[in-house]
């Protein structure tokens, strides 16, 4: 096995928190069950920890930008005080007619990623809750796991809840 440093790459809104449509109020923003808990696991595990989330509500004018950076602060805050910190995060703010390389299922956030983090993708996971996030994590050659409802085609596993996810990343490494 590699050496090399490996990373859970997550979606955020419908994987980490709540989904709440276009997020643009901090006060609405709530983890979801287990996520907090299960990241404290993986970083204990050596993974790094990277947000990486399509944000088209900016580019459709239904976001502004400092309303997406207050969403993303107090994501921050509420996994700081659970003992999680991120290593980064990256967002998409293009709209889908955009056909920019870096919104999923395009790998291009998860290259990014993996540049400025220095991980190997093919040791690291992409964790979502839509095809296009099992998309860009087969594009850029990570193992993707599907989260929450529905398993999306292409992901090696699916999981219902952070529970069920954290004990197969144990069971794996």
């Amino acid at each position: 096995m590699s050496s090399a440093a490996r990373a859970l790459l997550l979606d955020r809104d419908g994987t980490l928190i709540e989904d709440a449509g276009y997020p643009r109020d901090p006060a609405k923003v709530a983890l979801l069950p287990g996520a907090a808990a299960a990241l404290r696991d993986a970083r204990a595990l050596g993974y790094k920890l990277a947000i990486v989330s399509n944000q088209s509500g900016v580019a459709r004018g239904l976001i502004q930008p400092s309303e997406a950076r207050a969403v993303q602060a107090r994501v921050d805050d509420l996994f700081a005080r659970e003992g999680v910190t991120f290593d980064g995060a990256w967002f998409c703010f293009h709209g889908p007619e955009d056909a920019c390389a870096c919104r999923k299922p395009a790998p291009g956030m998860l290259l990014d990623a993996a540049k400025t983090l220095g991980v190997d993708l093919g040791g690291s996971i992409m964790i979502g809750d839509k095809a296009s996030d099992v998309g860009a994590g087969v594009a850029a050659g990570c193992v993707a796991l599907s989260f929450g409802e529905t398993a999306h085609t292409g992901a090696r596993a699916a999981f219902a809840t952070w529970a069920e996810l954290a004990a197969w990343l144990r069971a794996k490494s």
